[in-house]
């Protein structure tokens, strides 16, 4: 007996025992409901069976009579050998027959294997004429259609979909239309066959909102932002309390969307959910709003103190302040609470980072030993680059800097990636002992390797410029221009370092507002062009814009800027409290240490 025979046996026997009732066994899933028209097919919910024997549950067939045992028999021969359009043909005839879902599933299985879209397209609608009321027929009918890409004849079965869904189920159902129409090609035509289908979940109260938000994805997939932001809104008037439009909203958050941040305070402000607050602090610290950030986080620790992910963020937005007490207990309840779950990647990784912190915060302190003790506590191999980066660091505070550099070159490396990570990381650590002829040349030898590579020309041109090599700045900046016209970094450089030597300061005050077109609300870039505005003698709006950013993003850079402008406008005992927070935030700061030195101020 051949492999095709005894699988078709297989099948068969599976058979045989689910239509007497002597077995029940799992429906076989198609391929991913997501994939493009065939020969690629698309998907059922249903669980994967063997492939030597679908599983087959019947529901209509009390026996299985000789006649059809050899129909079928003949039918899974052909579909494993030469004729599987043949063998298609004889088990859609046997699941007319019969009027069994099993069988109708297994005609659109076969199709499936052969790639055959049209074909499983038609088994699938018999399935569904011959159970109307069948929700996993309909639902393969509508996977079906828009893995063809007919999304225009996907209206009434999404539309059924819905209606055959408990009423429990109903707003899950509808958040899976957007990714049940993500990969059809026509976007636009998509939004339009939603938005039919959906119209009268939309002035249903106990769907709306989910429904306005599924349209919203549907429009945002579809490049329409106006029209995502419309849903949300639209969604959260008819339900404030539901999550849904507050998450559309995150999805939306942008400095160039303002409109969408409002929508999700006004879901917190009535005590939503703790992922959603963390949702958006993650926002925010995308957005460099580490203020506001902390707040939420302080938030969501107080709301859900077992949300273990929170204390973390918090912990190393703290460190990042240089609030080291808070940060070493924040960190340290962390991976109490990591310990106590259950184990895997992403908690190896969240305990990583955790003690790479606490290993910083110990090195602040000069406990070197206590440092490398949180080290030797990481076991996740991923993290090795950042583990030995620490370690190196703290060699070189110990003055131990050839050593901590042949620990970086030492790194083995594993991808492409690797050696700029290397090379970036042995930058940092010259920059950091203002080893800065040292640095440039390192990072001339690694962009001679790669002339396009423009992080690596970006970071050599702030070499240069440590070095008051203004020209050879200028020269590799613009250069970075060229190459990258929306690296905001590069004008954000330029201009500032422009400003800071009072040359050129319309074009650096152009270069800057260049920056902030690409970075809307960027406080470090505010802080430039607060700077250029005080250089031009503009000091009230200098004023202005320097205590926006510095309330944004409390900084030891920003703080030296906002208070000379005090300073020098007679608001000497608040410059001085702005200074004295600055040295708190990073006492080795330079720009704030050659603020005070030069004004001759001890705060």
């Amino acid at each position: 007996m051949n492999s095709s025979t005894r699988a078709a046996l297989g099948t068969l026997l599976s058979l045989a025992l689910a239509t007497s009732g002597c077995a029940q066994i799992a429906p076989a899933a198609p391929a991913s409901p997501s994939a493009p028209a065939p020969p690629t097919a698309p998907a059922s919910p249903t669980a994967a069976a063997s492939p030597a024997a679908p599983a087959l549950q019947s529901t209509g067939v009390s026996n299985l009579d000789a006649e059809l045992f050899y129909q079928l028999l003949l039918g899974e021969l052909n579909a494993r050998g030469d004729e599987s359009a043949a063998g298609f043909s004889l088990v859609l005839d046997a699941a007319r027959k019969t009027n069994d879902p099993a069988l109708y599933q297994r005609a659109v299985e076969i199709a499936f294997q052969n790639r055959a879209g049209d074909a499983a397209l038609q088994a699938a609608r018999a399935w569904k004429q011959a159970h109307p009321q069948s929700r996993e027929a309909n639902r393969f009918v509508l996977q079906i259609l828009l893995a063809l890409n007919q999304v225009s004849e996907s209206i009434e079965p999404l539309r059924t979909e819905l209606a055959l869904a408990e009423p429990a189920e109903r707003n899950a159902a509808l958040s899976s239309i957007p990714r049940l129409y993500a990969r059809v090609s026509d976007k636009k035509q998509a939004v339009g066959v939603v938005e039919h289908a959906l119209a009268d979940m939309l002035s249903n109260p106990a769907h709306a909102a989910s429904a306005w938000s599924s349209l919203g994805r549907v429009r945002l997939a579809a490049g329409d932002t106006t029209g995502a932001l419309e849903a949300a809104r639209r969604g959260q008037a008819a339900n404030a309390r539901s999550e849904a439009p507050a998450l559309l909203a995150l999805e939306l958050m942008d400095p160039r969307v303002p409109q969408a941040e409002p929508i999700v305070r006004t879901y917190l402000d009535g005590k939503g959910l703790p992922e959603i607050r963390m949702g958006y602090a993650r926002a925010l610290l995308d957005a460099s709003r580490y203020t506001e950030a902390s707040q939420q986080l302080q938030l969501v620790t107080a709301e859900k103190p077992d949300l273990a992910e929170a204390w973390l963020a918090l912990g190393t937005l703290q460190v990042q302040e240089n609030q080291l007490s808070p940060a070493e207990a924040t960190l340290k309840r962390y991976v109490e609470l990591a310990q106590t779950q259950r184990s895997g990647q992403e908690r190896s990784r969240g305990l990583a980072q955790a003690y790479l912190s606490l290993s910083q915060i110990a090195e602040k302190r000069r406990d070197f030993a206590g440092a490398t003790a949180w080290l030797d506590r990481i076991d996740s191999t991923q993290d090795m680059v950042a583990t030995q980066n620490r370690r190196a660091s703290i060699l070189a505070r110990q003055g131990k800097l050839d050593e901590a550099r042949k620990l970086i070159r030492a790194l083995p490396e594993r991808s492409p990636g690797d050696a700029k990570i290397k090379v970036s990381a042995e930058v940092q650590l010259l920059r950091d002992q203002k080893q800065y002829r040292a640095a440039f040349d390192l990072l001339s030898q690694a962009a001679a390797k790669d002339p396009r590579d423009v992080d690596l020309l970006y970071d050599q041109a702030m070499m240069a410029e440590k070095l008051n090599n203004v020209p050879e700045m200028e020269r590799l900046l613009r250069q970075v221009i060229a190459a990258r016209p929306d690296y905001h970094h590069a004008y954000n450089a330029l201009g500032y370092s422009l400003a800071e030597r009072n040359l050129r300061l319309p074009e650096a005050k152009q270069l800057i507002q260049k920056a902030l077109e690409f970075a809307p609300g960027d406080p470090y870039i505010s802080d430039s062009l607060g700077w250029v505005e005080f250089r031009l003698g503009n000091r009230d709006e200098a004023l202005r814009i320097l205590e926006t950013a510095y309330k944004k993003r409390p900084d030891a850079e920003i703080a030296a800027h906002f208070g000379e402008v005090l300073w020098t406008t007679g608001q000497r005992e608040k410059a001085q409290a702005i200074w004295r927070e600055g040295l708190q935030l990073n006492p080795e700061n330079e720009t704030l240490q050659e603020t005070l030195k030069r004004l001759r101020v001890k705060p």
